[in-house]
């Protein structure tokens, strides 16, 4: 059997399980990169903050680097949490006799607000550790103290990345920078090029550990064998996606969530599956009745979903026959624009929501509706024209979800619209498992159907 890879993480260790040691061998383990530790600091920790801190003795950190290194065939490795000057110094000239990529996290405030790494211990670092990284990623605050300018936009974020390159790194990732209230901005600068990530702020307070994991996940990459760009590209996309999905555990802040990835790679089957399940219960009661001009849709999203093609729906929709209803393509992930977009809408109010579905809206439909479920009717008239970016008709989904959460905290189990110009009187329903969906749906059915 091949080896897999293997990352080497050199930190302190969080008994709270979201940052440090932990938070790293978690990133790597999902990422199939085989994780090794040397713990620098042990901390007493939870989601409230440091209760207390023990370094570990400068001759056993390196007797853990060298133990490691002298067996395993690291192929790459990361330093988090190195609290004192000696500490940074053993790990600096240990990790200098090895020949792998290292990305060094800076780690210098905890997120608590708790002092991670003393004062006399930052030149240390700047001199001896960072000349030798192939990468490193400190957020705004780190940034400050590396460069000893102020941040506050994004030009001086990438003033600032090329200021620590400057001085030594192969690359630098500054991480955080607040725009405004609708985006999120980490800038990654080489010799080669100056990359912007862009992404939207999610409303949580649980991104414990955020730090820890993105720069444990572009050394897995690394390990891997991805070049850096490749390597920080798909760390980004993780981190967003874990931030998404943190972990609500504890009384304070809360951890991100460290395997969300690979867990929701393995729901892709569960979600195709669920549309046929509920296709199949339509078909054999004949919900005809429900299909709309444009074509009925179902779709189920993977349980960590970010964008359409993690949702699950038929490929050109069902549409009504002599036979009674007829999907005219297979199931299969991103089949779907319209219904899959509005999921996705509804799930960044509420996550647990998983499946949806577009339904024919008439008078029958409607007392339907409004009788067995929490619906909300909302006006197409003043709906914005489709955005192009977003795809066909896409762009105007998240309109038409926001536009019913108004004056509301929990997500209706159905919106519905008496149409416009050019567009179709709808009904779209919204459960929180296939199952749920089909059962809606079949319920629905009966009822117009004894109406009619």
């Amino acid at each position: 059997m091949t080896a897999p890879p293997i990352a080497l993480t050199v930190a302190g260790s969080d008994s709270g399980g979201g940052a440090g040691v932990q938070a790293d061998l978690k990133t790597m383990e999902a990422l199939g990169v085989f994780g090794t530790s040397a713990v620098t600091s042990v901390t007493a920790q939870n989601t409230r903050g440091v209760d207390a801190i023990g370094d570990v003795d400068a001759d056993v950190v390196e007797a853990q680097i060298r133990a490691v290194t002298e067996d395993f065939d690291v192929g790459a490795a990361k330093t988090g949490m190195l609290s004192s000057a000696s500490i940074v110094e053993t790990v600096s000239d240990c990790l200098a006799e090895c020949d792998f990529p290292l990305v060094v996290d800076p780690v210098m405030v905890a997120q608590s607000g708790d002092r991670l790494l003393a004062a006399e211990a930052e030149e240390t670092l700047r001199d001896q550790l960072l000349p030798r990284a192939t990468l490193v990623t400190p957020n705004l605050p780190e940034a400050e103290v590396l460069t000893g300018r102020e941040i506050t936009d994004e030009r001086e974020m990438r003033a600032a990345a090329e200021s620590i390159v400057d001085a030594g790194p192969a690359a630098a990732l500054v991480t955080g920078g607040h725009l405004d209230d609708d985006e999120l901005v980490d800038v990654l600068h080489t010799d080669d090029e100056t990359r912007t990530y862009r992404k939207r702020p999610q409303d949580t307070e649980n991104t414990h550990g955020s730090g820890c994991t993105l720069s444990s996940a572009v050394a897995a990459g690394l390990a891997a064998g991805d070049d850096l760009p490749r390597a920080v590209d798909r760390a980004e996309a993780i981190i967003d996606r874990a931030i998404r999905y943190g972990l609500d555990v504890g009384d304070g802040a809360g951890p991100v969530h460290h395997s969300v990835a690979i867990r929701n790679d393995a729901a892709r089957h569960d979600a195709v599956e669920g549309v046929r399940e509920v296709v199949r219960a339509l078909r054999e009661h004949d919900a005809s009745a429900l299909v709309p001009e444009v074509g009925l849709n179902v779709a189920v999203a993977t349980p960590y979903a970010t964008g359409a093609d993690e949702v699950a729906a038929v490929e050109g929709r069902l549409h009504r026959t002599a036979d009674g209803m007829t999907p005219t393509g297979d199931v299969r992930l991103g089949a779907s624009s319209h219904v899959a977009r509005l999921l996705l809408a509804v799930r960044s109010y509420d996550p647990s929501v998983a499946a949806a579905a577009n339904v024919r809206l008439d008078d029958a439909v409607a007392a339907a509706v409004d009788e067995r479920l929490d619906a909300v009717e909302v006006d197409r008239t003043a709906e914005p024209d489709a955005d192009p970016t977003e795809g066909r008709d896409g762009g105007t989904m998240a309109w038409t979800v926001e536009r019913a959460m108004t004056d509301r905290e929990a997500v209706p189990d159905g919106i519905y619209d008496r149409g416009a110009v050019g567009k179709e009187a709808m009904c779209r329903l919204f459960a929180d498992s296939a199952a749920e969906l089909r059962n809606e749906l079949l319920r629905v059915n009966a009822a117009v159907v004894a109406a009619e």
